[in-house]
């Protein structure tokens, strides 16, 4: 990783866009870190202070709880630290700060991160932690959660399983497009803030998207693209959303404006081609509403391309400018061979997949069973998967779209038999009613699929008391030098 710098961003604030402090009560609780370090008696209650860090919360932001019962969450700072943190602002009894000096680096920060400028961008909160202890501060996330609930005493933790590369790993970005056309930046919204980060390289993205993004600078000062401004609501360009293919060595780019225009995205779209021959599908979505959702429901194709094709082990996947898609391959082929691992198929099984999406698991799962039933409520998403079977020649996946719990009541009416059950819901984990749903139906074995340790912890309590108990849990590491985790846990009905 030694080899790998980040090359400084700019980190210029959209001057445009108000801060947005966060309140009190959206603070994250913190967790236990790895190496827990004794604080520092606070010199004053003024706007710096000096301290030794605490612990590190669920954010990745340093804490320390003062003598007068503050709590400071130190951007950039780990456990062990020893700084003097400037206050930013204060929001009850929460005091949200950067390091202004690093008076004893902790032992747990590695001597040459991929990436300088974590604490300014902090979109990767650990990168700056050696990468061992990221993993021992991450299994301490989980096994803290699991504490939680007594009838989760005694489950199985492995340590964590990573990925190929712990640095240009992700393969997709959506990145917000600020400033002006004169001299435009592309980046992400810095945290509980609505200042744009503007990125020029970034050691987590694959690089092809850094190519993307600094041809794309270039062509919107070039073709004088106006640039959208959320307060005025003028201009065109919104967001810039690349895709990479790891397997075809291809990118899509979609660009997201405000309003269909032809003549401006079209002259764009060519330059980025010519700058990035890579570059094979490229989009125009237009998004003409308020809020933060990124991609519009209109698409209009600049090239005969449409699609790009992805592969996770022996699967193939066909990717479309809206499809979800895990954003790291070699992550997602860990979490679908542990699953088809644990659900010990021999052929003869049916087998239920929850929150299927384009159908990643139910296809890593067909070759083992009998059957398996997708279940997703997007239905472009059900399409995708059904697509993605013909195109791999699997024929016994069937893909349903629709509510999870009303599919779940239908099948339980028709006494549909299920051996497996796999859920894999999205952060806020599952509702009380699909978990007794799934209960119902008395697979012998559910696997549950979470990328939140606490929405995980809380419903295998609930399925604990539905008699599913968890045997072990298995995290991957899918997104190295962030603070989040994916698990995949195997449980089995009591006997």
């Amino acid at each position: 990783m030694s080899g790998n710098r980040r090359i400084p961003g700019k980190g210029r604030p959209a001057s445009d866009r108000p801060q947005v402090k966060p309140s009190a009560d959206s603070a994250p609780r913190s967790v236990k870190p790895a190496v827990v370090a004794k604080p520092f008696v606070p010199l004053a209650r003024k706007g710096e202070q000096e301290v030794r860090v605490t612990s590190l919360d669920e954010d990745g932001y340093g804490t320390v709880r003062t003598e007068e019962g503050m709590t400071l969450r130190i951007a950039g700072a780990l456990p062990g630290d020893v700084a003097v943190a400037a206050i930013d602002h204060v929001a009850g009894g929460t005091a949200f700060c950067h390091v202004k000096k690093m008076l004893q680096p902790s032992p747990l920060r590695s001597t040459n991160p991929p990436c300088k400028e974590s604490a300014d961008c902090f979109g990767c909160p650990l990168i700056p932690m050696k990468y061992s202890e990221q993993k021992n501060w991450k299994r301490g996330m989980i096994l803290a959660e699991m504490a939680k609930y007594p009838l989760l005493a005694g489950v199985v933790v492995h340590p964590l399983l990573s990925p190929d590369n712990l640095i240009h790993y992700r393969t997709t970005a959506k990145l917000t497009v600020a400033g002006k056309f004169s001299e435009p930046f592309i980046g992400i919204y810095r945290r509980a803030s609505h200042d744009v980060y503007d990125l020029e390289q970034c050691p987590i993205h694959h690089p092809l998207i850094d190519k993307v993004v600094a041809a794309a600078r270039k062509g919107i000062s070039k073709g004088k693209v106006q640039v959208y401004n959320p307060q005025s609501k003028m201009g065109l360009l919104r967001y810039l959303v690349v895709r990479v293919s790891v397997h075809e060595k291809k990118a899509m780019v979609v660009f997201v404006t405000s309003k269909r225009s032809f003549n401006e995205i079209h002259h764009l779209a060519r330059f980025v081609q010519e700058q990035v021959p890579e570059v094979d599908v490229v989009v125009q979505n237009v998004n003409a509403t308020e809020g933060n959702v990124i991609m519009g429901q209109k698409d209009y194709f600049l090239t005969k391309k449409l699609h790009l094709t992805e592969r996770i082990g022996e699967i193939s996947f066909r990717l479309s400018p809206r499809s979800f898609f895990q954003v790291n391959n070699s992550g997602a082929n860990l979490i679908y061979s542990k699953v088809r691992e644990w659900a010990g198929l021999t052929g003869r099984e049916t087998v239920l997949d929850l929150y299927c999406g384009i159908g990643g698991i139910s296809l890593f799962l067909a070759g083992n069973a009998a059957e398996v039933i997708g279940v997703e409520v997007v239905e472009e998403a059900v399409a995708d998967a059904a697509m993605n079977a013909r195109i791999n020649g699997i024929r016994n996946c069937r893909f349903e779209a629709g509510d999870v719990a009303d599919l779940l009541e239908e099948m339980a009416e028709e006494r549909q038999q299920v051996d497996v059950a796999v859920l894999n819901p999205p952060r806020k984990g599952c509702e009380r009613n699909v978990l007794e749903r799934v209960a119902a139906l008395a697979p012998r074995a559910i696997l549950y699929v979470s990328c939140s340790p606490q929405s995980l912890a809380r419903d295998l309590d609930i399925l604990a008391g539905l008699g599913y108990g968890c045997r072990e849990i298995q995290p991957v590491d899918m997104f190295p030098q962030t603070v989040h985790v994916e698990n995949v846990a195997r449980l089995e009905k009591n006997s």
